[in-house]
């Protein structure tokens, strides 16, 4: 009887003692939110591998594509590793004294994270692998600009430099505990941190390098639009991880901005897709996709903190906007941004980070979002969001000019023109896409 009693006792102790560590943990440890980050996380690498891989390489000319794929291929590996080393600790690192404008190397190799380490609720593990695949696609979507005529070397050059002093500072000031994020701007996603400096940088290189041989004359189609699609369909799809997994929680915010960024991405397809219609008799398949990357690179700001009336807007203003700027970039200005980086991500960050100071207002009935921080009205938070982007643009151009000719004075960035000829794939690789 009485070792029946020690056994009783012995299972209510046990029980008892789970329960308080399981309490205890779970007040440390968020198990809903890690895992939504971790599925984030698979889904924004997606984007790049394979969905940017596939969608950039698609538009370019059957002798180029492997190029392209390679280039994605190469800046994954790469800024991984220096988002490891260091990126990570310049972007969040505690910089003391200089913490408004970069972090320290305090975590240089990520040594300060272990497997207890936490981020808020969540393993700062997660967090650092959830930021590293921002970090591998903001330099991945410059690619487009320079497609069919940088230098492998080159581009691995720049891209590593553009990353260190471009990328990570820019990310300290916004998210890392920098100015602007003390400021009050309103960037949930990546508007500035993501496609305004890879925009702004893709249009600087594109001005740097000069058109493609035969640029605007020569018609340069893509070589393989299903491919693209393929692409585009990807990237829709990880963006929910981007704009979703921003939360950093698996919560209300998370899933309006996974509704918000559907919606934009809606409107923008049929926006752009309607303006090619009405100037050319008929849809196109290019358009509409272009359109959808428009309309998700536009709300990715401001995807946090808007309502879906607003998203609507957003998206409809992003296919019609980005569209014109497209236009004006190739046809008026005759830039060579092969793959119409800026006019896409550049302006549509900038349409974006602004509108996310009207539409987060909560005094817009239907078009309402969750309201502004304390203290901000709808003008305040829009001077705020301006002082952003025009910071962000006036950085990344001037230091992406000074990389650009710093590589081009060590490696040259452009090959020659024989070599552009042939097309990068046997040119820098050797290979052929397509063999048949």
């Amino acid at each position: 009887m009485l070792l029946r009693y020690r056994q009783l006792a012995a299972v209510a102790f046990a029980l008892l003692a789970a329960t308080f560590s399981t309490q205890v943990f779970a007040d440390e440890l968020n198990a809903a939110n890690t895992s939504w980050i971790l599925t984030s996380t698979a889904l924004v690498l997606f984007m790049t591998i394979p969905g940017l891989s596939l969608f950039y390489g698609g538009l370019v000319r059957s002798k180029n594509v492997l190029s392209v794929l390679m280039q994605c291929f190469a800046i994954t590996c790469l800024a991984s590793i220096i988002w490891f080393a260091f990126g990570y600790s310049l972007a969040f690192g505690d910089g003391g004294d200089n913490n408004a404008w970069i972090g320290n190397l305090d975590n240089l190799l990520m040594g300060n994270i272990t497997e207890g380490s936490m981020a808020g609720d969540i393993p700062e593990s997660v967090f650092a692998l959830f930021q590293m695949t921002f970090a591998v696609i903001t330099p991945a979507l410059i690619v487009g600009a320079f497609a069919e005529r940088m230098r492998f070397s080159a581009m691995l050059l720049f891209s590593a430099l553009w990353l260190i002093v471009v990328y990570s500072p820019v990310t300290h000031w916004v998210w890392g505990g920098g100015w602007l994020g003390e400021m009050g701007l309103l960037d949930f996603a990546g508007g500035t941190v993501v496609h305004i400096t890879a925009g702004v940088a893709a249009l600087v290189a594109a001005l740097v390098l000069g058109n493609r041989k035969g640029f605007p004359q020569q018609a340069m189609p893509p070589h393989n639009l299903t491919m693209t699609v393929t692409g585009a369909g990807m990237l829709w799809v990880g963006w929910f991880g981007f704009n979703g997994g921003s939360a950093l929680a698996a919560n209300g915010d998370a899933g309006m901005a996974m509704l918000v960024t559907h919606i934009s991405a809606a409107a923008g397809s049929l926006a752009w897709m309607t303006m090619e219609w009405v100037k050319h008799g008929k849809p196109s398949v290019l358009g509409i996709v272009t359109g959808m990357v428009a309309g998700l690179g536009t709300i990715t700001p401001a995807s946090g903190f808007v309502g879906p009336g607003g998203a609507l807007v957003i998206g409809l203003s992003a296919g019609i906007i980005c569209y014109y700027a497209t236009q004006a970039i190739k046809q008026r200005w005759k830039i060579d941004d092969s793959l119409d980086v800026f006019p896409v991500h550049g302006v549509g960050g900038i349409l974006g980070t602004l509108l996310a100071g009207v539409f987060a207002s909560d005094a817009l009935g239907v078009f309402s979002g969750q309201g502004f921080n304390e203290g901000m009205n709808m003008a305040s938070q829009v001077q705020v969001q301006i002082v952003g982007i025009v910071a962000t643009f006036v950085y990344t151009g001037i230091v992406t000019f000074v990389l650009l000719k710093l590589v081009d004075a060590m490696l040259g960035l452009r090959i020659d023109e024989e070599n552009e000829t042939m097309g990068l794939d046997l040119a820098e690789h050797d290979e052929r896409g397509y063999d048949l």
